[in-house]
């Protein structure tokens, strides 16, 4: 399946999804806040070591843009771009933050590299892809956020290591140690692998 099918494909599940819970946790397909949240913890910890300078960060995948409330929560200085495929997403994003420091855009390739960029569940629902064109198409966004980006990026995915009565044909389980391995080799040495955080999940870190 070409790439622009497969955007389609996502668009159409995310659109659906916003349309029918609106700008909560349930509209961007996750069960709740909480763990929300926990999510964008690991995933900004590749930016720790930076907390007392200027940040320019892509959230990729963004949403309604409810990381923009973590950051702020943080007390850090920060530019904001927002990116998405749907534009009801957008929608919901533009009408709940904006400001000098908050963009939202539509495709990474018309943006500026940004210092960071963080990337929450966005590889999870392959839908009816066969398990080869998923993967192939996550190579292929980790290699345009290593382009896009001056510092780092992070990144998460549903693990293999889940039990099996918690698995769902649509949703993709990854080998973390096969994802490690191709961050390393491709972009870094410095890749952190975190997968001690409760969910059924792991979070990639790679510092250039």
């Amino acid at each position: 399946m070409k790439t622009q099918e497969i955007i389609t494909l996502i668009n159409s599940y995310y659109t659906n999804k916003i349309s029918e819970y609106g700008p909560q946790a349930n509209g961007v397909d996750w069960n709740g806040k909480e763990s929300q949240y926990l999510r964008f913890e690991q995933l900004s910890k590749v930016f720790l070591g930076s907390l007392n300078e200027p940040l320019s960060i892509t959230d990729f995948g963004c949403g309604y843009g409810e990381y923009v409330n973590y950051l702020k929560k943080q007390k850090i200085t920060f530019e904001y771009l927002g990116l998405d495929i749907s534009e009801k997403m957008l929608e919901f994003a533009q009408l709940h933050f904006n400001g000098p420091n908050i963009k939202f855009m539509k495709n990474i390739e018309d943006c500026e590299n940004r210092d960071y960029l963080i990337a929450s569940g966005v590889f999870n629902v392959r839908q009816d892809l066969n398990d080869k064109e998923w993967k192939f198409f996550i190579e292929s966004n980790l290699i345009s956020f290593n382009q896009h980006t001056q510092k780092g990026f992070s990144f998460n995915l549903l693990t293999s290591y889940s039990d099996n009565f918690h698995m769902k044909d649509y949703l993709y389980y990854a080998d973390p140690l096969y994802f490690f391995d191709f961050c390393k080799k491709k972009f870094s040495n410095n890749v952190a692998l975190l997968h001690d955080y409760n969910l059924h999940e792991f979070t990639l870190i790679v510092r250039k």
